[in-house]
């Protein structure tokens, strides 16, 4: 048999966890009820368009482990590893 303590933890988190789930099913309801309040307003997400000046990353952080990475790699490769 389960001892008092541990039968008062596990109702307490189960109390707990069916109590926040309806809080937050009721914040969802809300949201979405407001939401349909101002079905008039129309929403369009933009696109996003990355920038083509920007650097490539990936191939900065390719040069940067290559370079910190690098001797380590060597010294590896020639002890047959």
């Amino acid at each position: 048999m389960i001892s008092i303590l541990a039968q008062e933890r596990l109702l307490g988190a189960t109390l707990g966890s069916v109590l926040m789930g309806g809080f937050v099913l009721e914040q969802r309801r809300g949201i979405n009820r407001s939401i349909s309040a101002n079905s008039s307003v129309s929403y369009e997400p933009k696109e996003f368009l990355p920038k083509k000046k920007s650097p490539n990353v990936a191939l900065m952080w390719n040069k940067a482990v290559d370079m910190t990475l690098g001797q380590l790699v060597a010294y590896l490769s020639s002890r047959g590893w």
